[in-house]
């Protein structure tokens, strides 16, 4: 049987050292876009809070951040019970088990990791047995090839990111990758490469499927990511620091 999740109140974050973290990643956000002649203001932070406590989310809300990423339904729907203060959007961004679809969309403002038709087509029944407005999703692609990434493969185009946008109740709004691990500059500017040509393809090809989401680049990439075309970051350790127990 699960465990209970509990939400522990660990010791207050300075919410000035989250706004001192944000500064310094968008000076360096800021560079990298103006080395690729692109405006750095259309790059948006997405703190990823997952395995923080209440201190956290309370430090990024009030450092002026709207938005978190979560990646467990539990640990999220315990956090969001004892922060019903807060006015944040939250963001599914780990893989989705189609038996929680109807949690999932309970919990989650949007959802970032649309990995499968399958559960695009779960998610979907689910949201229109909900009777709720349309839930804003990102197409998630493998985009490097690797088995253990989930996604739909680039080599399949935008037929099957169409496919996903034809499913009522679902607002695409773009595509999100995960490079790899790796410090190999070109291979990982080859997988974000690719997912923005990929999303260029879908914006001429896909009647009504805008693109303006492209969710590229972690605490280790994310530069690179921005001279390649993101246009959002998922930022955990570089931004809110390490997770308890790291």
């Amino acid at each position: 049987m699960p465990q209970p999740v509990t939400v522990g109140r660990l010791p207050a974050v300075n919410h000035e050292e989250i706004q001192e973290r944000a500064a310094r990643v968008f000076a360096r956000v800021r560079e990298a876009a103006e080395r690729a002649g692109r405006d750095p203001s259309v790059v948006e932070l997405l703190p990823i809070t997952k395995g923080h406590g209440a201190s956290i989310l309370e430090a990024v809300a009030a450092a002026g951040f709207d938005r978190v990423g979560e990646n467990r339904v539990a640990e999220a729907d315990a956090k969001r019970g004892s922060l019903t203060g807060l006015d944040l959007e939250w963001c599914m961004v780990g893989h989705v088990q189609r038996n929680k679809a109807a949690r999932v969309i309970r919990v989650f403002d949007r959802i970032e990791s649309v990995d499968s038709l399958r559960l695009a087509s779960k998610l979907s029944a689910e949201v229109e047995k909900a009777d709720r407005a349309a839930l804003p999703v990102l197409v998630q692609v493998n985009a490097s090839g690797e088995a253990s990434k989930g996604g739909f493969p680039v080599e399949a185009g935008p037929a099957r990111v169409a496919e996903v946008c034809e499913l009522p109740g679902l607002r695409v709004e773009g595509l999100m990758t995960m490079a790899p691990f790796v410090d190999d500059e070109e291979l990982l500017r080859s997988v974000f490469r690719r997912t923005r040509e990929l999303n260029d393809r879908c914006r001429l090809e896909i009647e009504g499927y805008a693109g303006e989401v492209l969710s590229m680049g972690m605490s280790n990439d994310f530069e690179l990511a921005v001279e390649e075309g993101s246009t959002e970051l998922r930022l955990g350790t570089i931004l809110v620091g390490k997770r308890p127990g790291q």
